[in-house]
């Protein structure tokens, strides 16, 4: 599985009520897409839940990576780009993910990027992620999702959550304008 997010820092001033019509109406194109296994149509708002920007972003579940690559090479993130302009994709390998079967009621999300120090015990911080991504989904986490990149040597920890929850120092925290989902 692969972790993979993109996100657009929009001005100040930047009405988002725009992104919110956007989500509704590109939002339930990828639903059912092949190999995803959820994706997550995020906004921020500046100054909301402590955020310092309006954002715009995506988080990506991806069961396989051909699904990733399907994506970033077709007509929709085109037509992303098009709009927004040309993101940095970040993408994880993912050590552990948890989905509950109440996904579909996901209203927030929070993300947590970490650095890993060099030489670190890998196969321990993998243990004690899978672990944290286990105790969220246990305090009500509707999906949780815990991933590694061995370039930048960081980590994710991407949650959904049907109540915004306490939001730490270095968290960003996102409302779930439409949460994609595979077909049943």
């Amino acid at each position: 599985m692969i972790g993979m997010q993109y996100g657009f820092t929009l001005p100040a001033d930047y009405d988002m009520s725009i992104i919110d019509r956007r989500i509704g109406d590109k939002g339930p194109l990828l639903d059912g897409l092949p190999n995803l296994g959820f994706k997550a149509y995020l906004s921020a708002r500046r100054s909301e839940f402590g955020s310092r920007d309006n954002l715009y972003a995506a988080f990506y579940l991806w069961q396989k990576p051909e699904g990733a690559s399907d994506f970033l090479c077709g007509p929709g993130f085109e037509a992303l780009t098009g709009a927004f302009g040309w993101p940095q994709v970040r993408t994880w390998l993912v050590w552990k993910a948890g989905i509950s079967p109440d996904i579909a009621a996901a209203a927030f999300a929070t993300r947590e990027i970490l650095s890993t120090e060099p030489y670190a015990p890998l196969a321990e911080l993998r243990r004690c992620e899978s672990n944290e991504a286990e105790a969220d989904l246990a305090k009500g986490a509707l999906a949780s999702v815990s991933g590694f990149e061995p370039t930048t040597w960081t980590r994710v920890r991407f949650r959904l959550w049907p109540e915004i929850p306490e939001i730490g120092k270095h968290m960003q925290a996102y409302r779930v304008g439409h949460l994609s989902l595979p077909r049943s």
